[in-house]
Parts: C-alpha cells; sequence; structure tokens
C-alpha cells in the first residue's frame, strides 16, 4: 500500500453500499496508521444530506480543500491532459502529490487522467 489513500466519490458510494473490498482497504488504513484523504470536493460530489456511512468516515480522514494555489494546480492540470473532470483531476493531483494510492469505482477516468502525467500512482478498485 502507498503511503496514504485518497478516495474519489466512487470510493464513498462504495462504503455506503457495504463494499467488502472498500472496508478491506479501510481496515488495512486503518491499522497501518495511513493517512486517508478524501478532497473537499470528492465529499461535495457523494454527500446528499444524510449520509452516516460517509459520516462516520470523516472523523478518521483528511478533507483536504481546494484554496486558489490548489484550484491552479488542477486547472493546468486538467489543461495538459485535455479532460475536464474537476473532481477526478482534483483526486490526481493531490494524490500525486502527497504520493497516495487512489480508491475508485472507475478506474479508466483516473487512469485517462494519469496518462499524461508525470508518476506513478496505484489504482485500487472498489
Amino acid at each position: 500500500m502507498a503511503a496514504g489513500l485518497t478516495l474519489d466519490a466512487g470510493a464513498l458510494i462504495a462504503a455506503e453500499k457495504n463494499s467488502r473490498e472498500f472496508w478491506a482497504i479501510w481496515k488495512l488504513a486503518i491499522q497501518r496508521d495511513a493517512r486517508i484523504t478524501v478532497p473537499a470536493v470528492v465529499l461535495a460530489q457523494a454527500w446528499r444530506g444524510n449520509s452516516p456511512v460517509i459520516a462516520r468516515l470523516l472523523p478518521a480522514s483528511v478533507v483536504e480543500s481546494v484554496d486558489e494555489p490548489a484550484a491552479k494546480r488542477i486547472g493546468a492540470f486538467l489543461g495538459r491532459t485535455r479532460q475536464n473532470d474537476v473532481v477526478d483531476a482534483a483526486v490526481v493531483v493531490g494524490a500525486l502529490a502527497r504520493g497516495d494510492a487512489i480508491v475508485t469505482s472507475d478506474p479508466e477516468d483516473i487512469r485517462r487522467l494519469l496518462g499524461t502525467a508525470r508518476g506513478r500512482i496505484r489504482i485500487v478498485t472498489v
């Protein structure tokens, strides 16, 4: 496992659906005291006002804000990759900076973004 994990919206949805894969990854990360990051834009994409499972995950996670410098990095990354999904780009840019693995239910979207990125990231599918 990488130094930490970055969760995308699909990972949060998998948690809500009680995915065995997600909970096995979560348990291992907690046992290893790995940093678990949820970008704020991912939380916004997955949160529907009453998400008790997601709410239970957040205290053990770092919710990563998108400030002006981060927004510019994400936008520049989208320009280089010629993609337009801000949420997936935020996941990838943050994970690249930290050396995290990305936990996702849609690895192809992440791979498409990583295709032009410098650096390698482990993608964990749930």
